[in-house]
């Protein structure tokens, strides 16, 4: 007998069996010995309320019945003489592209600008310690794209775009933790996510798949409006068709293909800051408590309000987490957030960003769809002026940003380059500065004791996605005006994260598998 059940429990009772079995078996009115097994389907937090914090288990209860086999681990077939698809960019649209393409028998070959995942992490070291960006190798380029290096978050509302749980199985096979198929909000970890790419690298490589690093895309080869492959310098790598995987961050891309008319949009993106409180704090204000419990995660929050027409929102907040340089250029300085597996630090930061419009870039018109783009490097230069012409980051306590005032001291970060104390409120433009100080107290009044000057801005965020769409035919996922191009995740302006960027990844590799049959 299988027996599906949802049941409230407290932190400790759901982190040891024993305990939640036990209860499990009372509830059913069972003996507990007749439990063979309970399988954990989803596992989430309800803080809500003031009163003690609670998780919600849904489970499977096996009484008399063996448990299911784990799923085996799938086996490739070697494509190594099936036809050829390029794809430029090994993030996770780039990656998970070339393992839907080997499932339909057909054979990626990944142009990945930067270095591998051993090699790359000498060159973030040199940031954080020295200051020294590589403009291809960074923690926005390199194996496994921006994602290596990050989080690992896996939540996602783009579902109904394709398989998530096939992501997941993926990443559960290539080593993630099982925790990753049932937490309301999984992650996996920065500590981790390294090792997964290698693995996914080794198989795509087992498979008869090529990967090829330090090779910068900077050609299209087009006739007809049809594509048949890129350029590498003087190299040429042709193909039946082309997948573009290059994530928000590859500008270069962007000025390629406007270079070349093909087509581009602009569309709506965030920038703003990140903010950094300690991790005590948030946890305070979430659990509702003095001290966390043992059995509880460091808290997360999500906030997001309307201030002038605009949305300001929490953007990939990373509790127990580290802020870090993520430029891909020695001029400018772009922040983003990161947590290690167990989010174990006593720090927790979070992008706090304004919507920006194409109607917001008025200063800009001149550059036409690229507008958006310039208005992010501006951003970024301005920062880099304003700290001190190096990865040191310009930063203000959050009161007194709100208020208009100087910072006179800064508080410890986790931003390893260091921070310069900034009058910030003076020199981020005016759209976003006032539309931050009127949502910093909107968001003290949804959490109370989160404006202070315990916490502190960090510029700037201007990242959070891309500026441009590379528009694609809405049923053949090709360009609009190039065959058998196909624009793919974040850069292309059809994901954001992880998991979303990996579903469109594999939706373009079954496109073209259909049209290549």
């Amino acid at each position: 007998m299988i027996k599906d059940i949802q049941i409230l429990l407290t932190p400790e009772q759901a982190a040891q069996e024993c305990l939640y079995t036990k209860i499990i078996a009372k509830k059913l009115a069972i003996d507990m010995v007749d439990i063979t097994g309970v399988e954990i389907i989803k596992r989430s937090i309800d803080a809500r309320k003031k009163a003690k914090v609670k998780i919600l288990l849904t489970a499977k209860v096996y009484v008399l019945e063996p448990l299911p086999k784990d799923e085996a681990k799938p086996v490739y077939a070697n494509v190594a003489d099936r036809e050829s698809v390029v794809i430029v960019g090994s993030g996770p649209a780039g990656l998970f592209a070339a393992i839907r393409l080997i499932e339909l028998n057909l054979k990626p070959i990944i142009l990945e600008r930067g270095k591998c995942v051993k090699e790359r992490a000498l060159d973030v070291a040199k940031i954080n310690k020295y200051s020294i960006v590589d403009g291809d190798s960074n923690y926005a380029f390199g194996e496994g794209g921006a994602g290596t290096f990050s989080d690992g978050k896996l939540f996602t509302r783009s579902k109904k775009r394709g398989n998530v749980s096939s992501v997941l199985q993926i990443l559960l096979h290539h080593g993630a933790d099982k925790k990753i198929m049932v937490d309301a909000h999984p992650h996996i970890g920065t500590n981790k996510l390294p090792r997964i790419i290698e693995n996914i690298r080794q198989t795509i490589l087992n498979a008869g798949g090529e990967i090829y690093f330090n090779h910068r895309v900077d050609g299209l080869l087009v006739d007809k409006s049809k594509i048949y492959g890129v350029t590498v310098g003087a190299q040429k790598f042709l193909a039946k068709a082309v997948i573009l995987a290059t994530g928000h961050s590859a500008r270069d891309i962007y000025l390629m293909l406007h270079k070349d008319n093909i087509i581009l949009e602009p569309k709506t993106f965030a920038v703003g800051v990140r903010v950094e409180h300690q991790q005590s704090l948030i946890d305070s204000i979430q659990y509702h408590c003095i001290k966390r419990d043992k059995y509880l995660p460091a808290a997360t929050y999500s906030l997001v309000a309307q201030v002038d027409g605009r949305g300001v929102y929490s953007f990939c907040m990373c509790p127990g987490g580290f802020i870090v340089p993520a430029s891909t250029a020695n001029d400018e300085i772009v922040v983003n957030g990161m947590s290690p597996s167990k989010r174990n630090s006593k720090y927790a930061n979070s992008g706090i960003v304004v919507q920006i419009n194409p109607e917001d870039l008025s200063d800009f018109q001149q550059y036409g769809v690229l507008a958006g783009l310039e208005f992010q490097k501006h951003l970024e230069h301005l920062c880099f002026e304003h700290g001190n012409k190096s990865q040191s980051a310009p930063a203000q306590r959050m009161l007194d940003f709100v208020e208009g005032k100087s910072s006179v001291q800064l508080n410890n970060t986790s931003y390893q380059p260091g921070l310069i104390a900034s009058d910030m409120h003076k020199w981020l433009p005016t759209h976003i500065s006032k539309r931050l100080q009127v949502a910093f107290k909107l968001f003290d009044n949804k959490m109370k004791g989160y404006l202070t000057n315990d916490a502190q801005l960090i510029g700037v965020e201007s990242r959070t996605s891309s500026p441009l769409r590379i528009p694609r035919d809405k049923n053949s996922l090709e360009h609009i005006n190039i065959k058998r191009l196909y624009p793919t995740g974040e850069g292309a302006g059809y994901a954001g994260g992880i998991v979303s960027a990996a579903v469109d990844g594999q939706r373009v590799a079954e496109a073209i598998a259909s049209q290549m049959i």
